[in-house]
């Protein structure tokens, strides 16, 4: 049974995107949804011993897919009340996050500023008024920003799942793989593309959630 909540717990900006993705859990694969389970049983685990819930999304360069899960779960736990989830994003290697990804999530309604300009810049994601913002920007995925044990490794590309067969010190790993924006780049689809997998990835993971005990 699919549950939209009808609360301030998020910003109130997120909340016609959310109600629409929430709307069409239906819409997600059968296969995709045993993927998304090992998610939801990773979560519930370790809610179960009281441990603090820590999610590390990877992809090759964060840039993209791997920011874009890692908001939409900070933002699903909010939104469904689970406590105590911190979600991070790490990539093989480190870039930026990319701006067209950051305009797809200003439009699904997140407020993201640049906190600290350069070529990798520092952005703070504000997803709910009651919580602290994120703070995102690339790194690789043992960067000590992330935690380094206890963690679910979400591999978000085929790539980093394929060329990145450990990853130290998690004790869960999940390949919740998506095709990339990126191949539409400077195509007239590219703004389409992009938010259709901002709301791909957004739908799966708030289903995710959903079904956490």
């Amino acid at each position: 049974m699919t549950t939209i909540k009808n609360d301030n717990s998020v910003l109130l900006s997120l909340l016609p995107t959310i109600t629409k993705l929430a709307s069409a859990f239906n819409d997600i694969p059968a296969y995709r949804k045993v993927i998304l389970d090992e998610v939801t049983e990773f979560v519930s685990q370790q809610r179960g011993v009281n441990q603090k819930v820590n999610l590390n999304f990877i992809c090759t360069h964060n840039s993209r897919r791997s920011h874009i899960a890692q908001i939409w779960a900070q933002t699903a736990a909010r939104y469904y009340g689970i406590a105590n989830v911190h979600c991070y994003s790490g990539g093989t290697e480190a870039t930026a996050f990319n701006p067209r990804a950051v305009k797809a999530m200003k439009e699904s309604g997140f407020d993201i500023q640049i906190s600290e300009a350069g070529s990798n810049p520092v952005y703070s994601v504000k997803f709910s008024n009651e919580m602290d913002p994120l703070t995102v920007f690339s790194k690789k995925y043992d960067d000590a920003f992330n935690p380094n044990n206890d963690f679910a490794a979400i591999m978000t590309c085929s790539h980093a799942d394929e060329n990145c067969p450990l990853v130290l010190g998690a004790t869960k790993r999940i390949a919740l793989t998506y095709n990339d924006p990126k191949d539409f780049d400077g195509t007239p689809q590219e703004a389409e593309k992009y938010t259709e997998r901002v709301h791909e990835i957004g739908r799966e993971i708030l289903f995710a959630f959903s079904q956490v005990r």
